[in-house]
């Protein structure tokens, strides 16, 4: 097991760095200068650019760039934000649990729709369930999640009027936010109809982020499950009579989520990437709208911060999905 742990950790470090550089320089293939936006509409003169050029480095070569900001890096240092003159870092983390939130939710909402769709469809393999639910698992995975966030605007905010079209809290309440969980702390402000403003704002974008999720798990469950359901030991289980929810629910599932566990743990890179759109679209202050408005505003700073710390966390959660898989697959571990 020591062995398997330091290969995954061997793919850590140069996993990191490629990351690291590829964030550096996205940010510097876009048009613009990020000095001249600092400027506006009223300019500068050249004696202004070029001091400005020099304080943020942007006067020397690339390569010295590039360390200057691997240096700060390990020093714990992501920089400060030319818009808002902020640590990168106390940013990314007062913004953080917004996006947690939603992909919290997102997740959830995909394993409770995507694993019992899955578990149904094995079961009724050929059958007009297992049909209806794998064709539309397959136009969940295939939908763009700008489009499909606009149609649920469209519908259930505007139609119906359902939902809030935007934004996480109702302007009529307000209250301090003490853990940055919008659901805590609407939760514990105590005021009467917070936390049901706070559910509502959270059910369209939860809905748009978790279908990519939902169909890809659903479609991983009954691939594992159809694999199980033919072993030796589930038709032995058949001939001594046991239910078939006993077979499903406890032979079955328990084997089958193996693989299943390990696509859960990928599609947190997924939830990720989606953020970024689903928040755009939502207006929901989390790190995927920071990272678009730092975009548009050549924030260099804190474009290359987010995508370090987003990326950061993806890795980190796959390690994690590749040694629990260690432990409970020992063929893995011998690879």
């Amino acid at each position: 097991m020591f062995g398997y742990l330091l290969r995954r950790l061997g793919t850590f470090v140069p996993t990191f760095i490629g990351v690291s550089l590829v964030s550096f320089l996205f940010i510097r293939l876009l048009p613009g200068d990020p000095i001249m936006l600092m400027a506006g509409e009223r300019g500068m003169s050249d004696e202004r650019y070029s001091a400005l050029l020099t304080q943020f480095g942007y006067d020397q070569p690339i390569y010295l760039q590039y360390w200057d900001y691997v240096v700060g890096i390990l020093q714990g240092d992501l920089g400060v934000s030319f818009k808002t003159k902020r640590p990168v870092w106390d940013e990314f983390f007062a913004l953080f649990p917004a996006t947690l939130e939603l992909s919290v939710c997102a997740m959830a909402f995909a394993l409770l729709l995507g694993l019992p769709a899955g578990i149904v469809a094995a079961v009724n393999r050929g059958k007009w369930p297992d049909q209806l639910l794998m064709s539309t698992a397959l136009v969940g995975y295939s939908m763009p999640i700008f489009w499909w966030a606009l149609l649920l605007i469209i519908y259930f905010s505007g139609v119906l009027g359902w939902t809030p079209v935007s934004g996480r809290m109702s302007l009529q309440y307000f209250f301090p936010s003490g853990t940055g969980f919008m659901l805590i702390d609407s939760l514990v402000s105590g005021q009467k109809g917070a936390f049901s403003s706070a559910v509502q704002h959270l059910i369209l974008p939860t809905i748009v982020l978790g279908t990519i999720p939902l169909a890809v798990i659903a479609r991983q469950t009954r691939s594992a499950m159809l694999e199980v359901l033919g072993e030796d030991y589930v038709r032995t289980a058949r001939a001594k009579g046991l239910s078939s929810l006993r077979i499903n629910g406890l032979h079955a599932l328990r084997n089958a989520m193996i693989p299943v566990i390990t696509v859960i743990g990928l599609q947190v890179g997924t939830l990720m990437a989606g953020a970024i759109l689903t928040e755009t679209i939502f207006s929901w202050p989390g790190i995927g709208k920071w990272i678009v408005d730092a975009i548009g505003s050549r924030d260099y700073t804190t474009v290359q911060g987010g995508l370090l710390m987003i990326a950061l966390i993806v890795m980190v959660v796959n390690l994690f999905v590749d040694i629990t898989y260690g432990f409970i697959n020992p063929k893995i571990r011998a690879r």
